[in-house]
């Protein structure tokens, strides 16, 4: 029983699986929402864009994904301190992909 107990503690599943979804420690309800993992109550304080919004007024369109780890044949944006997967004919959201200092760096 305590080492089951410990297990919990440490973040483990009884089949020795991370509780947390994906490489990014992502919770799975969270990483389902596809908004680089930010809870949405943040989101929405934010005024972030989500999957479907065109993207207006000011942004940087990032020249080469791939230095970053992002598919070269897509179109990304940095709006503020966010990165959008975006149609690169609408500018519509795609995808949050997530915080700029985390994938810029």
């Amino acid at each position: 029983m305590t080492r089951i107990l410990a297990l919990a503690l440490l973040g483990f599943s009884l089949s020795g699986a991370p509780v947390l979804a994906g490489h990014t420690g992502c919770p799975p309800g969270l990483a389902k929402k596809h908004n680089g993992c930010m809870p949405p109550g943040l989101a929405k304080k934010q005024g972030l864009y989500h999957p479907g919004d065109i993207i207006h007024g000011d942004y940087i369109i990032l020249r080469h994904p791939g230095r970053h780890g992002l598919d070269p044949r897509h179109t990304y944006y940095r709006v503020g301190d966010h990165i959008y997967r975006v149609d690169r004919d609408t500018r519509k959201v795609l995808d949050l992909i997530g915080a700029a200092a985390a994938v810029l760096n």
